[in-house]
């Protein structure tokens, strides 16, 4: 039971960009389309319970005084697989999110879990808390990058169903601080009753 909580509190209670607002740079500049913030949340995701296995395996081995560059360079390690695998099967999806892929190494949510986790829990309960973390990350990017791509042009997953051109602004970084924020919103009140 521990570790289904541990697994959905990545989802509900700890989300990690719609309660901890961790990982704003690149939700904000990623969910221009459903696509884009799904293709990104499952790139973190993956690097999240890679990072995750391996600190838990090394905790004991790792000396404290290099305790974050050592997961930096694992980190960064995973993002370095992702980033060729998405360059050698998504090359599209790779062009639109560009540089967002490699700053993936910096991304606090990533870091974060590392240091307040993995590195002080067993592999499995990693695995789950990478695992949940990353899926609540995905989750927040794709419904995010939905609600952007359906304001903003009308269209769900680039297939158009409402005619016209939509609210720019969506599609646009003010949109994206806007949808976010009400998003942002909705949590707290829903948290509160």
């Amino acid at each position: 039971m521990s570790q289904m909580k541990n697994f959905t509190k990545g989802f509900i209670r700890e989300n990690p960009i719609l309660v901890l607002v961790l990982g704003a740079c690149p939700t904000l500049a990623t969910t221009s389309s459903s696509l884009n913030g799904l293709g990104m949340g499952i790139a973190t995701t993956a690097v999240l319970i890679g990072s995750n296995v391996v600190i838990s395996l090394l905790s004991g081995v790792i000396p404290d005084k290099v305790r974050i560059p050592a997961f930096v360079v694992i980190i960064a390690s995973f993002v370095t697989v992702v980033d060729l695998l998405m360059q050698a099967f998504v090359p599209g999806l790779y062009e639109k999110l560009g540089i967002f892929i490699p700053l993936i190494v910096v991304n606090c949510i990533v870091l974060g879990r590392a240091e307040a986790y993995a590195s002080k829990n067993g592999v499995l309960s990693s695995f789950i808390d990478g695992a949940g973390m990353g899926l609540g990350f995905t989750f927040a990017l794709g419904i995010l990058g939905a609600l952007r791509e359906i304001l903003g042009s009308g269209a769900i997953f680039g297939y158009k169903f409402i005619g016209g051109d939509g609210i720019l602004v969506f599609i646009l970084a003010p949109g994206a601080f806007i949808a976010l924020g009400y998003m942002i919103a909705l949590v707290n009140k829903l948290k509160k009753n």
